[in-house]
């Protein structure tokens, strides 16, 4: 069989959503993603239930994107799955199901970290996209709920971090601002909506002032929560009154923090093909900064489309289809991780 013939089967459930994605090469077939509500209520994911969820969902996703793929299972040539960083109980559910599924085909493993996946969703091929891949080497801010890292992409397999937070990542402290503001999980989008309508320069939060590239957003949160508490004294309402313009100072602040370490990051590497990945790349603040700084200092940026930025079986396969043009398969036995690292 021709290596463009070959087709994968990618199966992502680090943590509350099941997806499935066929690849031929890599070229998108079909994309698959069962979200959970049940977390709404808890204002967020609850382990337990996230991973009871997966078991529910991960085989009616999987036969969904074979079926959408107009393939049958037996035109697989490999399975890739989301081996970690992730919730152990929810990866297991998603490694369990692969392991499996390819041992019953007689077809190989390809483990895929997640983060390395979210940095490679940029080399996805699909019908609707025009989107230039990044030369290699390129720069890439990788930020989601529970990772900011600026990272230099030297090869798929040869990824070195700049830079990291030491706390908090920036997605996790929007969605407890968005908590303490009372607006409900996940916070994300919710602040992302409010802060189009509201003034950046509003009010004022405090910024780290970390050595290095690296990151810290704990004293961000915390001076937010200190500012609520003493306007909330003041007035009872006065979150509801200007949660617009709290939502937009907040957004600025945030995506200020972020921006900065990575113009560093550029000037000492001397990069200047910039990207990013990760759910916060779905922020239209950062998208915006993204634009802004490559019109002032030079960059070319590479934006990934919406669906590209959550979590997704498309840049599992997407990385899946390297190793399986290199061959780089894994054992039947390979362990699951859940700390967040490249490996």
């Amino acid at each position: 069989m021709e290596e463009e013939e070959k087709y994968i089967l990618a199966i992502e459930s680090s943590c509350d959503d099941t997806s499935a994605a066929v690849l031929k090469g890599r070229l998108l077939l079909s994309n698959v993603t069962a979200s959970q509500d049940v977390h709404r209520a808890y204002g967020g994911v609850v382990p337990e239930l996230a991973s009871r969820a997966h078991q529910q969902n991960v085989v009616p996703v999987v036969d969904q994107a074979i079926r959408r793929a107009g393939i049958t299972k037996e035109q697989l040539s490999a399975v890739a799955f989301t081996r970690g960083p992730g919730l152990m109980g929810s990866l297991l559910v998603g490694v369990s199901f692969a392991k499996g599924f390819a041992r019953s085909l007689g077809i190989p493993l390809i483990d895929v970290n997640h983060l390395q996946g979210h940095v490679m969703a940029h080399f996805i091929q699909d019908a609707d996209s025009d989107n230039a891949e990044p030369p290699l080497p390129f720069l890439c801010l990788l930020v989601s709920g529970g990772n900011s890292q600026i990272v230099k992409v030297n090869a798929y397999n040869d990824m070195e971090v700049l830079g990291q937070t030491i706390d908090d990542a920036a997605g996790e402290a929007i969605d407890k601002c968005s908590k303490v503001m009372g607006l409900g999980y996940p916070g994300g989008p919710i602040i992302d909506r409010l802060a189009r309508k509201g003034n950046p320069k509003a009010y004022q939060f405090a910024e780290p002032h970390i050595p290095g590239l690296n990151y810290s957003f704990s004293g961000l949160k915390t001076s937010f929560l200190y500012s609520m508490q003493k306007w909330v004294e003041q007035d009872p309402d006065f979150i509801e009154h200007h949660k617009e313009d709290i939502a937009a100072s907040l957004e600025w602040t945030v995506v200020d923090i972020l921006m900065k370490k990575l113009k560093m990051a550029v000037k000492q590497t001397g990069i200047k093909h910039v990207a990013v990945a990760g759910g916060v790349s779905a922020n239209n603040g950062l998208r915006n900064a993204f634009h802004d700084y490559a019109r002032r200092f030079g960059w070319t940026i590479y934006i990934p489309k919406f669906s590209y930025t959550t979590d997704n079986a498309a840049m599992i396969g997407c990385v899946g289809s390297f190793k399986l043009r290199d061959g780089d398969f894994c054992q039947i036995d390979a362990p699951t991780f859940s700390n967040v690292t490249f490996r």
